[in-house]
């Protein structure tokens, strides 16, 4: 499965291509899902260590947050980019000094407490966030390149999926590391891990970094297409989201975060504008459908229809 895995990485990045194309509308929405589809790596990471985390959407809104503070300062994309990628791999460094220690619901809970804690000072904040109002991000400059409206969304939107691929790759061997593979031994032999000497919470530790850092070029890509930032992307349904894409995906392989990503978008999109009251309703029926009959996710889904093994 793994040799077919670029193809597919190729097939799926030609299908949003052409569906932007054919639905212009559809490339705000397919922009979003690559944004949440390389913050869910990071999920994907901390699964590998057999750690959930309920409140990965801090690293997003702070990713967010950085673009809309910094954008009047140095107003370019090429710029802001690495700036919240940086900040939020800081963050993630602090906050993962503390949480590694635990883990289990331990982990996962205390992620949500400082979550929901970074929501509320930016609800409270006012002056400075401007609380629930959020935060207009206006169209900047790329690369030094003032662009129209319709060139700034088509270049947002090849950036994320530029990203999209180099990170997956770049994630996809580190997963085949030796750093990988003891990652995945947190999971089933922690205590073994120690005796030979690999210390687990450093690795976790490492991965943990990594993992906001996606989470904060996501959050980044996130404000440069929406152009507007509210505290709701910290709050702890943002977290809940995440989770619903991976175990929606599969953590089977780097491709499973975008097949979840694209699938929750393109279903809460039409359902909400077909079942206006009902959505959510429909967004659940669609995750316990997978749970009960896909526990692999579409991931798993795609390796069987082609015959091969996801891992």
């Amino acid at each position: 499965m793994r040799k077919i895995e670029p193809l597919l990485a190729i097939l799926l990045a030609g299908a949003m291509i052409a569906a932007a194309i054919a639905a212009p509308w559809l490339r705000f929405v397919l922009t979003i899902a690559l944004a949440k589809g390389i913050a869910v790596m990071g999920i994907l990471l901390l699964l590998r260590a057999g750690q959930v985390s309920f409140g990965h959407a801090l690293y997003i809104a702070f990713g967010a947050y950085t673009v809309a503070f910094l954008a009047p300062r140095f107003g370019d994309a090429m710029i802001l980019l690495p700036l919240a990628a940086v900040g939020a791999g800081a963050l993630g460094l602090v906050i993962g000094l503390f949480v590694t220690r635990y883990r289990q619901i331990f982990f996962g809970m205390l992620n949500l407490a400082m979550s929901m804690v970074f929501y509320s000072l930016l609800e409270k904040l006012y002056a400075i966030t401007k609380g629930s109002d959020g935060i207009r991000v206006e169209i900047m400059p790329v690369a030094g390149q003032a662009l129209d409206r319709i060139t700034y969304e088509w270049t947002i939107f090849g950036i994320a999926l530029g990203l999209a691929f180099v990170l997956g790759l770049l994630l996809r061997l580190y997963l085949a590391s030796p750093m990988g593979e003891a990652l995945a031994g947190i999971k089933t032999r922690e205590t073994r891990l120690e005796f030979m000497g690999v210390p687990a919470r450093g690795v976790l530790l490492s991965a943990y970094v990594m993992s906001a850092v996606l989470g904060g070029i996501g959050g980044a890509l996130i404000a440069m297409t929406s152009r507007h930032v509210t505290p709701l992307l910290a709050y702890w349904t943002s977290s809940g989201e995440l989770v619903f894409i991976a175990i929606l995906g599969g953590a089977g392989g780097v491709l499973g975060p975008f097949l979840g990503a694209a699938g929750y978008e393109l279903v809460r999109v039409y359902a909400a504008a077909s079942f206006a009251d009902a959505w959510q309703m429909i967004l659940g029926a669609v995750l316990l459908l997978v749970i009960l009959f896909a526990p692999g996710g579409l991931w798993g889904m795609a390796a069987r229809a082609i015959g091969g093994r996801g891992r």
